[in-house]
């Protein structure tokens, strides 16, 4: 029998509850969120990627590749793309595959690849999909048969579940209608550098707890599939609203932040399975929470995770009760200090690069201004030119650090949140190797490692609670800071970014640029600021947590 709905590929990544809305009738009219610019531009930039890719392989194989209208309907698509599997033709662009009605899917695939007597999907995404090791599969992209692919010595998977899982999807779509390869089910990935096609083995159990991917899509999907039926048909929903990452790109979360605030939902302190945890023992409200006992050690009454969240479970509660933006975590506030410091913030554009580094330097003895200086490259990333910007950024900030050793003064470097800033230090070295100016791999990493390199970030977090987050635009305001532009944000910056560096095809937007370098220099102004409240006022501003 058919499935009353269809779904795809994207759903087994999808919120539960999005999944419902979706599908329910009784809220096709609900007011949404308008789009999120920056997830409309990633989707743009991904088109963009995929259009640019099709159109190298369209050039290589000639003949050999068929490409199906992107922009017709899906019924088109859907009958170019069969005719073409039925003409066994080697290449397929752009193929939306033939609905499982029985299975209740639908969806389209990149590229689909003659590989035998059948077909396996290859996905063309903005992204990496390999990082620098050993182990992955791969093929090069003038050979995409995955009969041809080999163990590469240069590189290792990198984990993007939600590719593997779509590709699950479309293995399982070309497996209903007869036009799989045989023998294993494989799934290809070509990703931003695309050099080569990094290849999935979607039966082998490598996924978590010893699944295949395959088995982790047929368990989501089954699950996704039944929240949708449900819907559609009007019965007991089979998802609830939770506060999870996904909502602050949903569209869904005007109704679904209503909800949750009128229930007072414990999701909205306390997020992802925890929130689970704590519905599954009962604990339903943040009301609930806050009248917990983390000290319980009764079997029957024992909080349901461990000793440490619960007490901050029980705290953030308190606070959003109270609508107390921040508490302290401990009594006596501490930030490592020195005399000279810098802060340090940087810009990249996704994938492709760090365009931008920005410092704010502060203290006297360095033969150096106090304030702001920047280090960039206006060229579209990528350029080599980036190399250029980096390496000045490594000199002045080495040679500010040397200066200070050599006159007995004590240096740290700051940033908010090290993941971003540690990766681009890194991949820099690493791309740049032998240019002018660029350092050895190994001083880097030694400097990351060093105490003289501070994470504002942990800092915070090991000392604060929020339970509204504690992203720097969230904690920075309490610390008397503002930004001076309104839509400041690194989702924004991405747009301003294509302006200023004339990526559409426009010239280059000074003003975007001039927008960009104030944006930088207000983030490492608001972690200087955050610095200077924790060693000053903030111990006595923010209450402490065991006094709520």
């Amino acid at each position: 029998m058919d499935s009353e709905v269809s779904l795809d590929g994207g759903v087994v990544s999808r919120c539960r509850r999005r999944v419902h809305l979706e599908h329910d009738p009784t809220v096709a009219d609900a007011p949404k969120a308008p789009p999120d610019p920056g997830v409309e531009q990633r989707i743009a930039d991904a088109a963009e990627h995929r259009r640019y890719v099709a159109d190298r392989l369209g050039r290589l194989f000639g003949s050999a590749w068929t490409e199906v209208p992107r922009n017709a309907s899906r019924s088109v698509r859907e009958r170019a793309t069969l005719a073409a599997m039925r003409a066994e033709a080697p290449y397929i662009s752009g193929a939306q595959l033939p609905t499982d009605a029985a299975g209740g899917r639908h969806g389209g695939i990149d590229l689909l690849v003659r590989s035998g007597a059948g077909y396996v999907p290859v996905l063309v995404v903005r992204h990496k999909v390999s990082d620098p090791g050993r182990g992955a599969r791969t093929s090069p992209l003038t050979d995409l048969s995955p009969e041809s692919a080999r163990a590469d010595p240069l590189r290792k998977v990198r984990g993007q579940s939600r590719d593997q899982l779509r590709l699950a999807h479309c293995a399982r779509m070309l497996r209903a209608g007869g036009w799989n390869a045989p023998g294993r089910l494989w799934g290809g990935a070509i990703g931003a550098d695309a050099d080569v096609v990094v290849w999935h083995d979607l039966q082998a159990p490598n996924w978590h707890a010893g699944r295949s991917v395959l088995e982790e899509y047929d368990k989501r999907f089954a699950d996704r599939l039944a929240v949708a039926e449900a819907a559609s048909s009007g019965a007991e929903p089979l998802a609830r609203p939770s506060r999870v990452v996904e909502c602050k790109t949903c569209p869904w979360w005007t109704l679904c932040g209503e909800q949750l605030r009128a229930s007072r939902d414990v999701s909205l302190v306390v997020r992802g399975e925890d929130a689970v945890l704590l519905r599954n023992a009962g604990i339903s409200t943040v009301d609930e929470l806050a009248a917990l006992d983390p000290d319980a050690t009764d079997a029957t009454d024992a909080p349901p995770l461990s000793s440490a969240k619960t007490a901050d479970a029980v705290v953030l509660a308190k606070a959003w009760k109270r609508d107390l933006p921040v508490v302290r975590r401990v009594r006596r506030l501490a930030v490592p200090r020195a005399d000279v410091e810098v802060d340090v913030d940087m810009e990249s554009y996704a994938d492709s690069g760090a365009y931008m580094w920005g410092c704010w330097l502060t203290g006297a003895g360095v033969d150096e201004d106090e304030g702001y200086r920047a280090f960039v490259t206006w060229e579209p990333l990528p350029s080599d030119d980036e190399a250029r910007s980096f390496a000045e950024f490594w000199s002045w900030f080495t040679a500010v650090r040397h200066r200070a050793a050599e006159r007995g003064l004590s240096f740290r470097a700051y940033c908010y949140n090290e993941l971003a800033e540690n990766r681009w230090m890194i991949a820099s070295a690493e791309r740049f190797a032998g240019k002018p100016g660029i350092p050895p791999v190994e001083e880097v990493r030694e400097f990351i490692g060093s105490a003289e390199w501070v994470d504002v970030f942990a800092t915070v977090s090991e000392q604060f609670l929020s339970p509204r987050g504690k992203g720097l635009k969230v904690i920075a305001p309490n610390a008397g800071f503002a930004w001076r532009d309104a839509e400041a944000g690194g989702e924004n910056s991405m747009r301003w970014y294509r302006d200023a560096v004339g990526m559409d095809g426009a010239a280059p937007d000074e003003a975007q640029r001039r927008r960009l370098l104030e944006y930088n220099e207000d983030d490492v102004r608001a972690t200087l600021a955050i610095r200077r409240w924790m060693s000053t006022t903030a111990e006595h501003e923010i209450p402490y947590a065991g006094d709520l």
